[in-house]
């Protein structure tokens, strides 16, 4: 299952996401892995959850990011959340034009158990593809 956290810049989505994460890392089963740009965030996180700094890692397009989730999923088979904030600023393309990387990602996910929530900057203006995977406030709808 793939989960999108959409919303305009400033609009409480890594916040929003930091609290999710917080509250499945009390309760999961599995391991938890959070993915940022940065390291502005690393120590808003419960410390049984990894985090990975992606940035660190010379993801230059959509290719290489499914690839790299998917090592990460790779090397801990007990993985059951990923949480992937500011997509966008990860990737060189345009939203509209990451269609089929939202596909593969729901492909992968259900293959793998694996439910990856991500947060998207945009405006008004949602692609349809991604329509079916956004949540709304309700933080449950992944847990």
């Amino acid at each position: 299952m793939i989960r999108v956290i959409y919303g305009k810049k400033g609009s409480g989505k890594t916040k929003r996401m930091l609290a999710m994460a917080n509250d499945l890392g009390a309760r999961a089963d599995g391991s938890i892995a959070f993915i940022d740009v940065d390291k502005d965030y690393m120590y808003d996180l419960d410390r049984s959850i990894r985090f990975i700094d992606a940035s660190e890692y010379s993801i230059f397009g959509a290719d290489m990011f499914l690839g790299f989730i998917k090592g990460i999923a790779a090397q801990d088979f007990d993985l059951q959340y990923l949480f992937v904030d500011g997509l966008l600023k990860l990737l060189p393309e345009k939203l509209f034009d990451l269609g089929w990387l939202f596909s593969a990602l729901e492909t992968f996910s259900e293959k793998n158990g694996l439910s990856i929530i991500l947060s998207v900057s945009g405006s008004e203006c949602i692609p349809d593809f991604l329509k079916p995977y956004i949540i709304g406030e309700d933080a449950d709808a992944i847990g």
